[in-house]
């Protein structure tokens, strides 16, 4: 199929008159200052009041067109997608998959509102990215085009279910899952506890920045998650991102310990209580730092998927005040599961027992975690941790809320009776519980 952008989009009425169309190059001269770059397509925000331009560094800008004169440099012609050229392969390259789900790392500018939106499939980013034809033999697959905000449950079983159809092939080196970042941490550790035994490494990547922007993550992002399916020596659900703002190197963090720190830094992901798996450097370069990491292995009917999740699972955060319909609504609707994210070493109120003796009362699961980032709970120093234990609550050890209630919906829909959700809760299973936490200079490194 052919798309002409020039047939889809508009520019503003008044330059219709001097027969300019998106993406001619133009030239805007306001007072003594002149401009150059691409015409970007009219928006509904600005209307036909302004113009805006692409300029050479990347950057947009607009100017009210009362204020500015327009002058046409170069007519360009609307890109023509069957005029782009077929990537030559390498031979012998490892394959990996690229399964699409949307995110920035997936978006493109809509000019026509203004707004970032989730439009290019998995195939778009890789052609849009020549370089990955020197790491391996891509092919792509479209499970969903979303926000990441709008992820659910049941689209991490589809997920889940997606990566094992494509390992069982057995010719495929590692999967990569393109996910909007602000919940690619619950993704990723609802596919470590999904995907058991894997034989090839499971890579999530997003990106902070979208790819039209001179500052995006995009690109770099997804190269080197394509490196880590293909070439990594190690068979885990990970993260790749950013190390720092800077582009020297790339981060490999584990699934059921990672975590989104910040809003829009490109190193927004860290690991939490925990070390990186790998660092790739410069885009190119694989370099293993942990130790004891799961092996590849060619032995694809090892794999182990349990994709079910129960969703009827709650996150409660509890604060100075917290009423007690805050706390017990989940009886209401009948849950099956509660994750308390407490104070410190995992304290709830103690005004807030008579609440949680009721979960224990009508057969929900009650596990504890904290509200601080690192370290780890321990309900055995103080009085009110020993009452919770006492009660049932389950410690979460070093896991933080977010993993912790991904895996309460794993356990709750994979456990035979309420015992099993108690002990899978309490074992290690896809690296979410350390033994011991460390204690280092500068927390998270």
């Amino acid at each position: 199929m052919v798309i002409e952008l020039s047939e889809e989009l508009d520019v503003p009425s008044p330059l219709k008159q001097l027969n300019l169309e998106p993406y001619d190059r133009v030239r805007i001269i306001k007072g003594h200052m002149i401009y150059e770059g691409l015409l970007m397509p009219k928006t509904e925000i600005l209307g036909d009041e302004y113009v805006m331009i692409k300029m050479d560094n990347g950057y947009n800008i607009g100017f009210r067109l009362s204020e500015v004169r327009v002058e046409l440099i170069a007519k360009k012609h609307a890109v023509k997608f069957e005029d782009r050229r077929p990537l030559e392969l390498k031979v012998d390259l490892p394959k990996v998959v690229v399964l699409g789900t949307g995110g920035t790392i997936a978006s493109k500018v809509e000019y026509k509102t203004g707004a970032v939106y989730p439009s290019l499939s998995a195939e778009d980013l890789y052609e849009a990215i020549p370089e990955l034809s020197e790491i391996a033999s891509i092919s792509t697959r479209t499970l969903f085009n979303i926000l990441s905000e709008d992820m659910r449950p049941e689209y991490w079983s589809v997920i889940a279910k997606a990566i094992a159809e494509e390992v069982v092939k057995g010719d495929v080196s590692g999967v990569v899952v393109a996910h909007g970042t602000d919940t690619m941490g619950y993704t990723a550790a609802a596919l470590s506890f999904a995907l058991q035994r894997l034989p090839v490494p499971v890579v999530l990547v997003g990106a902070q920045r979208s790819s039209d922007r001179p500052s995006s993550d995009a690109a770099l992002n997804m190269l080197g998650a394509v490196l880590v399916a293909a070439r990594a020596p190690f068979a885990e659900v990970a993260v790749v991102m950013h190390e720092s703002t800077s582009d020297e190197s790339l981060v490999v963090l584990r699934g059921t310990k990672v975590r989104k720190c910040h809003t829009s830094r490109r190193d927004a992901f860290k690991p939490v209580n925990d070390t990186p798996l790998a660092r790739v450097v410069r885009g190119r370069e694989l370099v293993v730092l942990a130790k004891g990491l799961r092996p590849r292995s060619e032995d694809r009917k090892d794999l182990k998927v349990y994709a079910n999740f129960d969703a009827r699972a709650a996150l409660i955060k509890v604060y100075p005040g917290i009423p007690p319909e805050a706390i017990e609504w989940p009886i209401h609707v009948g849950y099956r599961g509660v994750v308390i994210e407490g104070t410190g070493l995992g304290h709830a109120p103690s005004y807030a027992f008579s609440s949680i003796k009721k979960f224990m009362d009508h057969g929900i699961v009650v596990a504890m975690t904290s509200q601080c980032i690192w370290g780890r709970v321990n309900m055995n120093v103080y009085r009110t941790g020993v009452e919770l234990l006492r009660m049932g609550v389950i410690p979460c050890e070093d896991m933080h809320p977010e993993t912790a209630l991904v895996k309460m919906m794993w356990c709750l829909a994979n456990a035979r009776d309420e015992e099993e959700v108690k002990r899978l809760m309490m074992t290690n299973i896809a690296g979410e519980i350390n033994p011991r936490t460390e204690y280092r200079g500068v927390l998270g490194e």
